[in-house]
């Protein structure tokens, strides 16, 4: 089969090349042509456009390289249509991959959107261009089944691919991590700052303005792999340090981390990091989104999940020096810590275990 993959974030790059990979263990035919990031391009195929040429933050950054997104969107349907795939799978990505969708419906290719936008936090509506060109839709949260049915949309509930990608992990010797990245001694703080260069800059800068109220800490920056190394090296010097592409590894020899909002905060969760989630975007993008989302008290997947408060989130003015100081504070010792790592357990249990690459996979196999 051959099969069209859009992935547009560093986190669709993870789960789409779990899925590539399940894929082709079921289908020794497999042929993938993809927008996605190295991880897919691991698992073989064409990488047509790499996910940092697409991520563009916020909705003043988008109005400002509408010009670019257009033109990406005129090419991929030209691509599509030169290509003729067997399957469109689409990840997330829901401003570009609807409108993929649309386009690639009425060629009459089969389309399978793999982990759903959060359109029960806003743009509801949009459930209605799911309806109609949308041939199977796969969710990954619990909630999210109960959504669309609500909505009258069949969906699957295939359960998360992190409790997949966390669970092939194996042991880590934190002396030599240590060793092998030039840390000393210290506990480490985490820092998980984002992936995008414009959203890299801000939150580093706040998140390490705690630093002398915590000297018997490290900090360890976790790099993205859609940024230079270069980029980050201005962050470092003998207390805070750079780690590329090892964020896993990092986050299971950290005592905590401060992680933006995002899918890092469940995959810190996951891999029972207790942190704090930062956030904080544009006062204009900011401004629209609080218009725009709705009936949504969280901003966390940790929190959306467990319907409670259990990381805490400290969003735009609240996330300054001094609350972030507090609340890690709270999470370095104490019941307060306790407390979290017993609720990560039950958070586990919600994501309803592994195999949701596989899962993921007999559906659309079987679709098509």
């Amino acid at each position: 089969m051959k099969y069209y993959i859009i992935a547009g974030e560093a986190s669709g790059d993870l789960h789409g090349s779990n899925l590539m990979k399940s894929l082709k263990q079921k289908d020794a035919q497999a042929e993938f042509r993809f927008w996605g990031g190295d991880l897919m391009e691991k698992q073989g195929g064409t990488l047509v456009k790499h996910y940092r040429d697409l991520a563009f933050m916020g909705f003043l950054e988008v109005a400002l390289n509408l010009k670019t997104i257009l033109n990406n969107i005129k090419f991929c349907k030209t691509d599509i249509k030169n290509n003729r795939p067997d399957v469109l799978i689409l990840v997330d990505y829901p401003g570009f991959n609807l409108r993929i969708a649309k386009f690639a419906k009425k060629l009459g290719i089969k389309v399978i959107y793999y982990i759903s936008p959060q359109l029960w936090a806003w743009k509801e509506g949009r459930v209605e261009i799911i309806k109609k060109y949308v041939d199977e839709m796969m969710v990954i949260l619990p909630f999210e089944e109960d959504f669309y049915k609500k909505h009258r949309v069949k969906s699957h509930f295939v359960g998360h691919p992190l409790l997949d990608a966390i669970s092939t992990l194996q042991d880590i010797d934190i002396e030599n991590f240590r060793s092998d990245n030039h840390l000393n001694d210290k506990e480490i703080i985490a820092l998980l700052p984002g992936s995008r260069k414009q959203e890299v800059e801000k939150m580093l800068e706040m998140m390490l303005s705690v630093r002398p109220y915590f000297k018997d800490y490290q900090f360890v920056i976790a790099g993205a792999p859609s940024l230079d190394k270069d980029f980050y090296q201005k962050y470092v010097d003998e207390n805070v340090h750079f780690v590329s592409n090892k964020t896993y590894d990092l986050l299971r020899c950290s005592k905590a981390a401060l992680v933006t909002s995002g899918t890092a905060t469940l995959e810190t969760a996951l891999l029972n990091v207790p942190e704090v989630v930062c956030y904080r975007g544009s006062k204009i993008s900011y401004a629209i989104a609080k218009r725009l989302v709705k009936h949504i008290k969280y901003i966390s997947l940790v929190n959306l999940i467990m319907d409670k408060e259990v990381v805490k989130e400290l969003i735009q003015s609240e996330l300054n020096t001094k609350n972030i100081v507090t609340q890690l504070n709270l999470i370095l010792e104490g019941e307060t810590r306790n407390t979290m790592l017993r609720e990560f357990d039950i958070l586990r249990g919600k994501l309803g275990g592994k195999g949701a690459s596989d899962n993921a996979a007999d559906i659309i196999l079987k679709s098509i």
